[in-house]
């Protein structure tokens, strides 16, 4: 068995991990994957500081927030397709690494070119840590509990905007912008030691159903620790080493490292049903970002708040969204339950009623009530502001616009892991590339429109925009077929 092979040739389920094991795995996939929306959002309230410290322009100092969104969509083009080749924990720890190196640097750098390169590496590092999150619940998981597994994950990643811009206000403002980027450091260290040392390898091209043992070097470090600790003398010492080579040998997948191909992604998700996602969740994702953008200068304007009072203003967003992470998984699996025993008296002999599930059906249900909440809260969001409401009647919108987009963002991310179970990380990395895309788009698009449009007619064009979502979901329904690809038919 290489490197490239397929899901219909490893058993399932992941027998060999524990329920415990799995919670573990799955809540460090969520821990990493909070440092990549942490990394952007906790930068914002710095930005006038560092302008006036570097002694550059506004847009210049924008632009860094450009870049990283660039970087944020392309590095993980390259680790996703790493990831699946090679495995998920080196992924990690590379991530981990390039990530505390850039910040160390962005703490101690003094002019604006050292900044945004390392701003770009910054992105570089932890930005794929969201596929290889991604890839490692559709390791261990199937399509029954991925939901509620997806959602937890995503909840880690949309704590960012909750907690990132309170956190950046209050170390900018009371030890200098500095402050962040060593805040960063710590964190992110203490996350990289426990993951280096416990977190295992999931890929199932290097472990198979979890039985098959990775290389040496690819190994939790606990696990020679234990081993050495458990040694009386030499002699049992060489004989417990011994008997593992032996199975080793019998359950080793061959494996080779190679250089990751960038173009792999592409090429993975170039079918109607995976561009038809990817499409759709780049709009969601643009919609969130012409909101999350356009907070800061509105409510400066129209409500005199200060950095530190707008920061607590992305609670409530970000609040839905977390509350939409957990709701929405669960909403997932028990919609694709009640679908499998609704056809389970379907089912042919030799046939699994989870066989005859249509998944893009049974995902695109969930997804379709979420793009209309996000629509409309967006559309109601952008005409209090018009007619100068109260701040609590924009807040109380935005929890429900987090519930709403982030919902249907992980109803559609989970339905293209779904699709794409052999190379998880790579199909994830592309949906990352597209979102980010779109979102940059977006951020640029927005203050044009606001200003020709005013805030009202902006958002009612977003929402729209939105809406539009919507007869692609309804096509994807009716796009299941009975020959599908053989990754997702032969997965469960």
């Amino acid at each position: 068995m290489n490197s490239d092979t397929t899901l219909s040739e490893i058993p399932r389920p992941y027998s060999c991990f524990s329920k415990g094991k799995k919670r573990y795995i799955v809540s460090t996939a969520a821990g990493a994957g909070l440092f990549s929306s942490l990394s952007a959002q906790i930068y914002f309230p710095a930005l006038n500081t560092l302008a006036d410290d570097l002694n550059v322009s506004a847009s210049l100092i924008n632009l860094t927030v450009t870049s990283y969104m660039i970087f944020q969509g392309i590095a993980p083009m390259f680790i996703g397709d790493f990831a699946d080749r090679t495995g998920r924990r080196p992924a990690y720890i590379i991530c981990f690494i390039i990530y505390i190196a850039s910040n160390i640097g962005l703490a101690l750098q003094d002019s604006y070119a050292a900044l945004i390169v390392l701003r770009c590496l910054q992105s570089s590092g932890i930005s794929s840590s969201v596929a290889l999150s991604a890839a490692t619940v559709a390791d261990i998981s199937t399509k029954k509990e991925r939901g509620s597994m997806m959602g937890f994950v995503m909840a880690g990643n949309f704590m960012g905007p909750a907690i990132g811009p309170i956190i950046g206000g209050l170390l900018a403002q009371y030890l200098g912008w500095r402050s962040i980027f060593w805040f960063l450091t710590i964190a992110s260290g203490v996350f990289l030691l426990p993951l280096v040392m416990f977190l295992p390898e999931t890929a199932r091209n290097v472990v198979g159903d979890g039985s098959v043992p990775a290389q040496p070097w690819n190994r939790p470090c606990i696990q020679y620790f234990y081993r050495r600790g458990s040694s009386k003398d030499a002699a049992s010492s060489k004989a417990s080493d011994e008997r593992p080579d032996s199975n080793d040998s019998d359950k080793k997948i061959e494996h080779k490292l190679q250089f990751p191909n960038p173009l792999k992604p592409l090429k993975l998700v170039c079918h109607v049903n995976s561009i038809i996602i990817l499409l759709v969740t780049g709009v969601i994702m643009g919609g969130n970002m012409t909101v999350l953008s356009s907070i800061t200068e509105i409510y400066t304007a129209q409500y005199g708040l200060d950095e530190l009072e707008i920061g607590l203003c992305y609670i409530t967003l970000g609040t839905g969204s977390i509350v939409a992470s957990v709701v929405t998984g669960r909403l997932l699996d028990w919609n694709y339950r009640r679908m499998g025993s609704k056809r389970a008296a379907e089912s042919t002999p030799g046939q699994t009623s989870e066989d005859q599930v249509p998944v893009e059906k049974a995902r695109s249900m969930v997804t379709i009530p979420l793009v209309v909440l996000g629509s409309v809260t967006v559309l109601a969001f952008g005409w209090v502001l018009k007619y100068g409401e109260p701040l609590a009647a924009p807040e109380v919108l935005l929890f429900f616009v987090g519930v709403g987009q982030t919902g249907g963002f992980i109803s559609t991310s989970t339905l293209l892991v779904d699709l794409h179970t052999s190379n998880p990380a790579a199909a994830t990395a592309a949906n990352n590339m597209v979102r980010s895309f779109f979102s940059a788009g977006a951020s640029a698009a927005i203050d044009p429109m606001l200003s020709a449009m005013g805030r009202g007619w902006a958002f009612t064009l977003v929402a729209f925009i939105l809406l539009g979502t919507i007869p692609f979901l309804l096509l994807l329904c009716g796009m299941w077929r009975q020959d599908k690809d053989p990754e997702s038919r032969s997965e469960e």
